[in-house]
């Protein structure tokens, strides 16, 4: 299969529209990161996004829609305090788990009896999903277990001659995956977290933060939320997080690149040099930045990172809940 990128324009969002008509599937650009779409509304569509992923069947996926009039029909209720976030949240990276409605397929859902549903930021992810007039499944737009797409060549690189269309909207402004909650009566229960805040969301309710988002989840624990398994965003090369600052960290990994010229660093605020990568001062240039980087130390051969621990509070506890993952909750104590 050929795989053409397209810049978003209004001729590629009819493209884009024609072919998830037709049932195929269609990378496409959003806030967060790139999605890989199909109808969610479609069986044989969604299941051929596990299928190009090579993602497990009982990951559910996210469905986005373009307005609150499409919300109904998917699901069975929605709550007061869902309704309240979505009029502040949304459109945004925030993603709500609402008991479905039967329109929704066991493949969209993961076989459970809820629904995870988001309005995207991005004004080309909605302008497609208007065109076509239903909403779309659309987990990230890369090959399972690695480092999320935040641009259209990172999609490429996963999903060339496996679907026929990326959308190009540029580099994804927030770069980590939506917010996933749920809700226990008028608790905002967060189960994956995201540019929304956990403090964002307690100006609207009492927020609680599962477990499982810094630690890791029995081995055959029934996940409600993507991004909750065990190993996930992760490159070929071992991450490891360092739990140390300052001069402290810089004389760690000092003495690991001397020793092993394969490792690389990612630092706030270091100097770039080949070795030694910035990924930011702030959790919010973190969150922009880390998945490139993880990409970026396979692309220069990398077998060993060593990512600073970032803050575990605000984006930054996304940032953490990703590494945590992405380096299979190993943390170097300095």
């Amino acid at each position: 299969m050929f795989t053409r990128v397209e810049k978003y324009s209004r001729q590629s969002v009819i493209d884009a529209a024609e072919l998830l008509k037709a049932g195929k599937l269609v990378a496409i650009p959003t806030e967060t990161v790139y999605g890989l779409a199909a109808n969610a509304l479609n069986e044989k569509a969604v299941a051929d996004i596990f299928l190009a992923k090579g993602r497990p069947q009982d990951n559910p996926l996210i469905v986005h829609i373009s307005d609150m009039s499409m919300l109904p029909p998917l699901v069975c209720e929605i709550p007061d305090i869902a309704k309240r976030l979505a009029e502040r949240f949304w459109p945004g990276p925030l993603t709500m788990i609402f008991p479905k409605a039967d329109i929704i397929p066991n493949v969209t859902s993961g076989g459970l009896d809820t629904v995870a549903v988001r309005m995207p930021e991005s004004e080309a992810a909605r302008a497609i999903i208007k065109e076509c007039g239903f909403p779309l499944a659309a987990p990230s737009a890369n090959l399972s277990g690695k480092p999320s797409p935040t641009a259209a060549a990172h999609v490429f690189g996963d999903m060339n001659g496996k679907i026929p269309l990326i959308v190009d909207g540029g580099e994804c402004s927030v770069g980590v995956e939506s917010t996933v909650v749920c809700f226990k009566g008028d608790m905002i229960h967060i189960l994956r977290p995201g540019g929304i805040t956990a403090e964002m969301l307690s100006e609207y309710g009492k927020v609680e933060i599962d477990k499982a988002v810094t630690a890791q989840p029995e081995k055959d624990e029934k996940v409600l939320s993507p991004g909750m398994k065990y190993k996930h965003y992760s490159p070929k090369a071992d991450v490891y997080i360092v739990n140390a600052h300052g001069d402290k960290f810089a004389e760690y990994c000092a003495e690991r690149v001397k020793s092993d010229k394969k490792v690389i660093v990612l630092g706030s605020g270091v100097s770039e040099n080949g070795v030694y990568f910035d990924y930011g001062k702030t959790p919010e240039l973190q969150a922009q930045r880390l998945f490139a980087l993880l990409r970026k130390a396979d692309e220069i051969g990398a077998e060993t990172v060593l990512v600073e621990m970032p803050e575990q509070s605000g984006v930054g506890l996304a940032v953490y809940n990703r590494l945590l993952r992405a380096a299979a909750f190993r943390i170097i104590e300095v």
